[in-house]
């Protein structure tokens, strides 16, 4: 039994390691959400920081929420390089019915 955990727990390491492995890099790369205006039954604009290495070009896939969490709309934006670290976007997204939140989902270097 000793030796099936300790093989579990290797074979855990090991995905872990291919996973988040060497040649993965953050790139600095960090987001906030700022706030969110309801424009519409059908519109909400998402106020966002993002911040990633200079030189370094980003996307962010960012949604809005209804009062029951469910998302009612969602839009993936392309930052390119730039020479400044952080930046405030302002994202409007079309949503198929009124949205009481708007949020950056995530975000990732491609």
């Amino acid at each position: 039994m000793g030796v099936v955990v300790a093989a579990a727990v290797v074979l855990v390491f090991v995905v872990w390691v291919i996973w988040a492995g060497p040649g993965q890099t953050s790139h600095g790369l960090d987001s906030d959400d700022i706030g969110y205006q309801v424009v519409s039954d059908h519109e909400t604009v998402v106020h966002s920081q993002v911040s990633v290495d200079p030189g370094t070009a980003a996307k962010c896939a960012v949604q809005v929420l209804d009062k029951s969490y469910t998302i009612v709309g969602w839009k993936e934006i392309a930052l390119r390089a730039s020479d400044q670290r952080t930046r405030s976007i302002s994202t409007p997204v079309n949503t198929v019915s009124r949205g009481v939140t708007g949020l950056i989902h995530d975000c990732w270097v491609p």
